[in-house]
């Protein structure tokens, strides 16, 4: 399993993303991680927001970042030419970029309106002097709990508890 991220890879992805003014919130397991309960992941998953300036600039930062398609058994991953109208015709995109592992994720489990609806309740967080869209740590138990997954049953007491004690 590769290393967690670490916060200045987490600072150098989302420093590109905001240079290239692309609209996005973290979610998943970094949000859950930014949010401190403890969480590990090894990649930032972002969800962004669909209008077609967003999406122009997605594609400007991808290619910023040499990103390439994420394939099982190819280290390297696949080049692509990310442009805005092929970004909208995917719910999902695992990619490896030059300062890690990034997912985007269009409409994540739970939230179909995808970063409309994170983005109401989502928050700022400083990682490495770059200010970081990140959802809310309910929306995360939202959307891990409508994704099902088995990694994401085993991740659900741990973050359902340090929202409880957060909440109170």
């Amino acid at each position: 399993m590769p290393p967690e991220l670490s916060d200045d890879h987490v600072a150098a992805i989302c420093r590109v993303l905001n240079d290239h003014e692309v609209e996005f919130v973290i979610i998943g397991g970094m949000a859950a991680r930014l949010h401190d309960t403890g969480h590990t992941t090894i990649d930032v998953d972002i969800c962004p927001a669909l209008d077609d300036a967003n999406l122009s600039n997605l594609a400007d930062a991808l290619r910023k970042f040499g990103a390439r398609l994420w394939v099982e058994g190819d280290p390297a991953g696949v080049a692509f030419d990310p442009y805005p109208a092929m970004l909208r015709d995917v719910e999902m995109m695992t990619l490896i970029t030059e300062e890690g592992p990034l997912d985007l994720c269009f409409a994540p489990a739970g939230f179909h309106n995808g970063y409309d609806g994170l983005s109401e309740h989502a928050s700022v967080i400083v990682v490495g002097a770059v200010d970081v869209p990140v959802a809310s740590l309910r929306d995360v138990v939202t959307s891990k709990r409508a994704a099902g997954r088995p990694k994401d049953v085993v991740a659900l007491p741990p973050l359902e508890a340090h929202l409880a004690s957060h909440e109170r």
